[in-house]
């Protein structure tokens, strides 16, 4: 789909990162487009999957979820059983916003949000006493200097 897009369809999906709640009317003036043919890219940016759908972003603090945790690990277990059991510890915490399998040194990454340290010792807990790691490393952060930045389209 990528290579299909032209500058009308990447001018829409970078107005949409930025606010997608904006009306039908707004977003084809912003592009420069009539509202139908403006309609008809965007119904066609659905329909490819391109746009899975919409959210919004909350500030975080403001929801008493100061503590940012990067937390990587490391297992000796690789069975099917024991991916499956991991996986679905790790998404019944609500806590983990971000979970990936990743390649290195560590197996998995997790982004946390906590409120403060016990609540992140909470999710820590719950991990370790549920699936068997060999490694648990975390990353506190201090600053958020750049994130959910939108997609270079």
């Amino acid at each position: 789909m990528a290579e299909k897009l032209d500058h009308f369809d990447r001018a829409i999906l970078r107005v949409l990162q930025k606010d997608a709640s904006l009306s039908q009317r707004e977003l084809a003036d912003r592009v420069g487009l009539s509202q139908n043919a403006c309609w008809r890219r965007l119904k066609a940016l659905n329909a490819s999957g391109l746009i899975s759908g919409q959210t919004l972003r909350l500030d975080p603090v403001k929801l008493g979820l100061g503590l940012t945790v990067f937390v990587m690990i490391r297992t000796r277990h690789h069975s099917r059983d024991w991916l499956q059991t991991f996986r679905r510890e790790v998404t019944t915490l609500a806590n983990v916003i971000d979970f990936y399998r990743i390649a290195g040194d560590y197996d998995y990454m997790l982004k946390v949000m906590a409120e403060d340290m016990n609540d992140f010792d909470r999710v820590y807990q719950h991990l370790i006493s549920k699936v068997e790691l060999e490694a648990v490393t975390s990353y506190i952060t201090m600053e958020a200097i750049a994130h959910n930045r939108d997609f270079p389209v």
